[in-house]
């Protein structure tokens, strides 16, 4: 896990095997460059003592930074979508009624305080007032209003990719300029923990069906520049409430590769990488980590063939030495999931459970006395690399499942197709990989959709399993809601319906001048990022 300040070398870091030759090549070459472009701003301060800005390695002026991410934004609509590269602008564009301190604790934002629970299904909001939209208009609760009127109106239409993270929400009523009444369709404990990720857009808004072409939010940056699939440019907001942030402009940049990204910061064209590869740390000037809310996972079929056998199940889980997933697969930038996909910071976690041991004589022993030695496991991944060294993930665990005596079919799909199968419900493979996130921070994310029966990624169908779910979606008591939820993943502990495996760490890297430090929700705010001379 991530801990410590971040200083001039390694923050963090964990160690790593040897680098093989090929690495060994990239930072001789990253090196050269980096030399080369040292000799250019040299030779420019030569010239008349000024120097050239555009010969040297930065982005711009001292208060410009440059973020490459892996992905572009499907869209800047903050409703429409749930990706990365949407999050990592809108963030900064538009804010919600609640935020999340570094650390993950829930606070105010345009709320003044916490809500009140009214009754069972409306909670009240107060306001803060003299809040602006960058296009002048007043926050109010009329916003408010037509921010939840206008994601209903989404999600009736089919046209969001976040219906179940709003899809409890009935309306809002105004009570007052600065008071306004959220309601649900049921009871919905989880109602504080949505309205930190609700972005909040201005009235006119309510009536359009995409936001792409038109970004307002009341953030700390503007959209200023938008050439799609390429590259987006932000610049601070003068006159918000919380000042005008130490970084002034902020140009991302969207590269897929991994190793363009890596060498763009050597060569100081980036101050900040996500998703930096785990043999490239050694490379980064500086290295930033911190537990994240990824957590590569393996759902296996509990109805059908010879996954539905609890036993196999079992052994598929001994089967697999995680702690080498964890070195050989992330380089040390991840810790083994104690059996559950939730996080220790999330509520239902179980203390006490821990993860399958490594015992592939006992794997290959009981898939033996269950008559399924040499029988085929068909195991489906992805193969567009969507998630941080993927595929290298279910091709370790195909073959530790074939060293205990199983025929593996690993089928690596594209991601459209892939998804297909995730979430298709008229048959499931014997063993699904997906990647599960939290950014919630809250289990009603995650149960609901791969323990529950019936859930879109889920293979069981285990009516009291599905009721624990259940009665913990709609309980008002946090310690009552707690432990449903804790009985919850200690149940599908112990009838193994999924393959647990890590939890990884977020990994940037970044340039020698920007001091920043990961959140545990994973969210880029520019606004917490400072820069050195």
């Amino acid at each position: 896990m991530w801990s410590g300040t971040l200083g001039s070398g390694v923050v963090g870091a964990s160690p790593l095997s040897r680098p093989h030759m090929g690495q060994l090549l990239r930072r001789f070459r990253r090196a050269f460059v980096a030399a080369l472009a040292m000799v250019a701003v040299a030779a420019g301060c030569g010239d008349d003592g000024n120097g050239d800005a555009s010969s040297t390695p930065s982005t711009g002026d001292d208060a410009t930074i440059t973020i490459a991410l892996g992905s572009a934004p499907t869209s800047l609509d903050p409703h429409l979508v749930d990706d990365g590269g949407e999050r990592a602008i809108n963030d900064n564009v538009y804010e919600t009624l609640l935020a999340r301190t570094p650390d993950g604790e829930l606070v105010a934002s345009l709320a003044a305080d916490e809500p009140t629970r009214v009754d069972d299904t409306t909670w009240e909001f107060r306001l803060r007032p003299g809040i602006t939209f960058h296009d002048g208009t007043v926050f109010d609760a009329d916003a408010v209003v037509a921010t939840v009127e206008r994601v209903r109106r989404l999600i009736a239409g089919d046209l969001t990719d976040n219906d179940d993270l709003f899809a409890t929400l009935a309306g809002a009523r105004r009570v007052d300029a600065t008071t306004v009444q959220i309601l649900t369709t049921g009871p919905d404990p989880a109602l504080p923990a949505r309205m930190y990720w609700l972005k909040i857009v201005a009235p006119s808004a309510a009536a359009l069906d995409d936001l792409s072409d038109v970004p307002n939010g009341t953030g700390p940056y503007r959209v200023v520049d938008h050439d799609a699939g390429q590259q987006i440019t932000l610049e601070a907001v003068d006159g918000h409430r919380d000042g005008v942030p130490v970084v002034e402009r902020v140009v991302f940049d969207f590269v897929p590769d991994d190793e363009a990204r890596v060498d763009g910061l050597a060569e100081g064209r980036y101050d900040l990488v996500t998703n930096l590869p785990p043999e490239a740390a050694d490379d980064a000037p500086q290295l930033a980590h911190r537990l994240g809310q990824e957590h590569p996972v393996i759902v296996l079929d509990a109805d059908d063939a010879i996954t539905a056998d609890r036993e196999v199940r079992r052994a598929l889980n001994l089967a697999l030495d995680k702690q080498a997933i964890v070195d050989e697969v992330y380089g040390g930038f991840a810790v083994v999931d104690p059996g559950q996909l939730l996080g220790p910071s999330v509520l239902g976690f179980d203390a006490s459970l821990e993860a399958y041991p490594y015992d592939p004589d006992l794997a290959a022993q009981l898939i033996e006395q269950r008559g399924a030695t040499g029988a085929t496991v068909t195991l489906v991944g992805e193969s567009s690399g969507r998630w941080l060294n993927d595929r290298a993930l279910v091709e370790f665990v195909a073959a530790a499942w074939r060293a205990v005596g199983l025929e593996v079919d690993l089928q690596l799909l594209d991601f459209g197709d892939y998804l297909d199968v995730l979430f298709g419900r008229d048959t499931r493979p014997d063993a699904i990989f997906v990647s599960s996130s939290n950014e919630l921070l809250d289990p009603s994310r995650q149960l609901p959709t791969y323990y529950q029966a019936g859930g879109r990624g889920a293979s069981n169908s285990d009516a009291e399993l599905a009721d624990l779910v259940e009665r913990a979606g709609t309980e008002l008591d946090e310690a009552a809601r707690h432990e449903l939820y804790r009985q919850a993943v200690a149940l599908a502990h112990e009838q193994a319906y999924l393959v647990w495996l890590v939890n990884t760490e977020d990994v940037y890297g970044l340039s020698e001048r920007l001091r920043w430090t990961p959140r545990a929700d994973s969210k880029l705010l520019v606004s917490e990022m400072s820069l050195v001379s």
